[in-house]
């Protein structure tokens, strides 16, 4: 009589996030996953310059160091530089602006929410990532002059004032961008940990979007916009991704 063994695959024991450490991981995952799917989505750069992880079903792009391309080495020592920031506890915001589009990805160590569990972070980072691949879908194409800004605002009480991240260079330009036409404020989400509250936000023109979620659109956005550790299982990769994939802490 023939017999059917079941095989169980074996669940790797979720790691709970108790230690500032451990945070910092997260967001710095979150971070350079999150830079990764805009360029990726957007199609800025071909797909040698990407890795690929998988967090449950999404399929996740990851920037690496593709010599052949000086564009993306240009956006992972970027990257670097603000996980340099990062570890010194000075940025406050991250923001990209990409023809016309702003993504602002908000840090802040003071007003995080405490009590969380660590599947609670889990769900929020999966809910964060699923709804900018979607966001990215629905912006329309890029025209061929493309130009991708990178800038770091810091806490000013702790931050040196000569202070540069490596890749970085002093802004001597105003604080604040304009934009014309019909700005769409757009919540893209956030995760929190007992260590740190990091937001993602996207502006753009309302003509940029083929559709949106009406529960990510906020009311009334200002035409001024003024400053105010993931568990993925890795494929094999001739050339490892940024730094921070090499991290062992889980959610």
């Amino acid at each position: 009589m023939a017999s059917q063994q079941l095989l169980r695959q074996k669940k790797k024991p979720t790691k709970i996030i108790t230690t500032e450490q451990q945070s910092l991981v997260l967001v710095k995952r979150l971070l350079a996953i999150s830079v990764s799917c805009i360029t990726y989505m957007r199609g800025l750069f071909p797909e040698s310059s990407y890795g690929t992880r998988y967090l449950d079903d999404l399929c996740l792009k990851i920037l690496r160091e593709d010599k052949s391309c000086l564009g993306s080495l240009q956006i992972v020592k970027w990257i670097q530089g603000c996980f340099d920031a990062l570890e010194k506890q000075y940025v406050s915001v991250f923001f990209t602006f990409l023809n016309g589009v702003s993504f602002f990805f908000i840090n802040n160590h003071t007003e995080f929410v405490t009590g969380l569990c660590s599947k609670d972070v889990k769900q929020a980072s999966r809910r964060l990532l699923r709804t900018l691949y979607l966001l990215m879908q629905n912006l329309r194409p890029l025209p061929n002059d493309i130009t991708l800004t990178m800038k770091l605002l810091y806490y000013n009480d702790v931050t040196p004032e000569d202070y540069q991240p490596p890749g970085f260079k002093e802004d001597t330009g105003s604080g604040d961008l304009l934009f014309g036409g019909d700005p769409v404020n757009l919540r893209v989400g956030s995760v929190s940990t007992d260590f740190h509250l990091m937001k993602v936000k996207v502006t753009t023109d309302k003509k940029r979007m083929r559709k949106a979620d009406s529960n990510l659109i906020q009311k009334n956005g200002p035409t001024e916009i003024s400053y105010q550790g993931l568990d993925c299982e890795e494929e094999e990769e001739e050339e490892s991704c940024l730094n921070f994939v090499s991290d062992q802490t889980e959610l």
